[in-house]
């Protein structure tokens, strides 16, 4: 499964998109002038009265400096006369004072007094007063209180953009990540999508939240098979599997005589391997059991492992793992045990466990070190987790023992790709694709001109290097080749986007996929994204449910949940802030 990304476009209405790429600019409060004025009027007061008394001081009868009670009366008076909006203005700056020294209690104490005097109607200023509360109540870690003072003042003022990255912060601390992710969706439309950090915070929240939703939905899921081509390209993917392999004997064997010379041939596991050969596959997790629990069965081993190599496939993971740690014992033979070892670190490191998951195929190698499937599946395993130079070596190990291996071979194509294309994101430079990585591909195409996936993936490397003529008819020859292959024709959907920037076409054939492998959960991402670009959000999330059911492990659900939770975000914060989507634009590559 390929992540996705989304692009964003911009648009020079000002009802519409201009709206998601202006940033709020917050002034300070306006001027207030009556004091001035009133300063003015008893300044002048009192320069008449000192010109009448020549400049001489009055005493009062005791003595006292008229000038300093007169003072004193003028600020009372002042004070007096202060608008009620200058007094929550006068009260906010005590306020600032108090912040600015730590005295946070004090602090609060004053915008309290600001937002009981500020008159409702100034919107703006209560914003500001429930805004810096929430400050100094931020600096006392009180984060219900800032959640709260941000949203009052987010009521004042939708589009306060500190104010949305303060409450978005609290909210995640306080393990409200849907109210962090649409206040930090909100901060990033008001900013048009240019504040790196921003973007990162929303990243961090979407995959949190992503993890959380996807741990749940993942336990509670209901196990389904893939789809025949999937299953098929799995099974293709071992050449020292006993069971897979005694399977292809038994299919040969009816080919050529019509008949077996393998004895007990009625028995539920040979009955279990005719529907694998004829890919009824619902049928054989029945029939091994009914093998298991035959006590005189002299395939009760044989019949486990293929289960457990079923229960796998249909995301029944821990039924799998009771099956294999059975067929991990001592006394089973070499090749079972070393089958059931590196699929059984395969479910470990997609559950995250990598260290037990690489700590299987370790034990793989030491009981079988010529065996290339270890290092194929471990390739293919180190691959996902960026590991791309050990992956390398490992599908090197792999051709080396076994150079007909078809699947190792594209493998260490794709193994070498992305780390040409990683060195080539890094350096900055728009540097081409190496052509030792087309010759690489183009290589495995020549070997084996009948495999699907090999020149589906020329065809990807053809993409990449700019070639779309070539790329296009190699995505037909694949497609010809395995005509159920989905992924294929998702892929040749994305180079028209690429290639002549086709939305259309691109849509269409990725529906294409889905009528002939609709459990494809690659393509409904895909489209999802695509209409997530065209601002048609409600499908987008529609098509994203499709796929998050789909899915096959916890880490796929969880970025899929991502992409969700996303397009649910930035829906929803649009009607709020009262902004339009934008309409089709130029779009990349999702």
């Amino acid at each position: 499964m390929a992540a996705s990304s989304e692009s964003v476009g911009s648009s020079p209405s000002s009802e519409g998109w201009s709206k998601w790429q202006i940033g709020l600019a917050v002034g300070v409060p306006a001027v207030v002038v009556g004091g001035y004025l009133l300063y003015k009027r008893r300044k002048n007061k009192k320069s008449d009265k000192e010109q009448s008394s020549n400049g001489a001081k009055k005493k009062s009868s005791t003595g006292e400096d008229k000038s300093v009670k007169d003072k004193l009366e003028s600020q009372n008076d002042l004070e007096k006369e202060l608008s009620p909006l200058e007094k929550a203005q006068a009260d906010k700056n005590k306020g600032n004072k108090f912040f600015k020294g730590g005295r946070y209690d004090q602090a609060i104490n004053c915008y309290t007094d600001a937002i009981k005097v500020c008159p409702p109607e100034e919107k703006q200023d209560l914003a500001t007063f429930y805004h810096n509360r929430a400050a100094a109540y931020e600096k006392l870690m009180n984060l219900k209180m800032v959640v709260e003072d941000c949203s009052e003042a987010l009521k004042n003022n939708s589009k306060y953009t500190k104010c949305l990255m303060r409450r978005a912060n609290a909210a995640e601390q306080l393990g409200d990540l849907t109210q962090a992710l649409e206040d930090v969706t909100a901060l990033c439309i008001l900013e048009g999508f240019q504040n790196p950090k921003s973007l990162m915070t929303a990243d961090r929240v979407l995959k949190q939240l992503g993890q959380s939703k996807a741990k749940e939905t993942y336990a509670n899921r209901k196990p389904t098979m893939p789809s025949k081509h999937f299953i098929r390209t799995y099974l293709k993917a071992f050449t020292q599997d006993p069971v897979i392999n005694e399977a292809r004997t038994l299919d040969q064997s009816s080919e050529q005589n019509g008949e077996t010379d393998i004895p007990d041939t009625d028995s539920p596991y040979y009955e279990a391997l005719r529907q694998m050969n004829a890919e009824k596959f619902e049928e054989i997790i029945p029939n091994c059991t009914k093998e298991i629990d035959n006590d005189q069965s002299c395939k009760c081993v044989e019949a486990r492992l293929l289960r457990a190599t079923f229960y796998f496939l249909g995301g029944e993971t821990e039924e799998s793992l009771a099956d294999f740690k059975l067929l991990t014992e001592d006394y089973v033979s070499k090749k079972i045990r070393v089958n059931a070892l590196i699929k059984k670190g395969s479910i470990l490191i997609q559950q995250g466990k990598q260290t037990d998951g690489l700590d299987c195929f370790a034990k793989a190698v030491r009981l079988d070190p010529d065996n290339a499937d270890i290092y194929h599946h471990r390739g293919h395993h180190n691959i996902q987790l960026d590991r791309v130079d050990d992956a390398i070596r490992d599908l090197e190990f792999a051709v080396s023992k076994c150079s007909t291996f078809a699947a190792s071979h594209v493998q260490k194509s794709f193994a070498e790709h992305r780390k040409s294309a990683e060195m080539i994101a890094n350096s900055g430079a728009k540097i081409p694709l190496p052509q030792t990585v087309i010759d690489s591909y183009k290589n495995n195409v020549t070997m084996f001109p009948d495999n699907g996936d090999a020149r589906a993936l020329y065809a990807q490397a053809l993409t990449d290097a700019g070639k779309f003529d070539e790329a296009d008819r190699e995505f037909e020859k694949a497609i010809k080749l395995e005509p159920d292959n989905a992924t294929a024709m998702v892929h040749r959907g994305l180079l028209q986007l690429q290639w002549k920037q086709d939305v259309e076409e691109a849509i269409k054939i990725i529906n294409q996929a889905i009528d002939v492998d609709n459990k494809c959960e690659y393509a409904y991402e895909v489209l999802g994204t695509l209409e997530v670009q065209r601002s048609n959000m409600q499908k987008a999330m529609d098509l994203f449910q499709k796929a998050i059911h789909l899915s096959r492990t916890e880490s796929e659900m969880a970025h899929l949940y991502s992409l969700l939770d996303a397009a649910h975000a930035q829906l929803k914060v649009a009607k709020n802030l009262g902004i339009t989507l934008p309409g089709p634009m130029g779009m990349g590559m999702p």
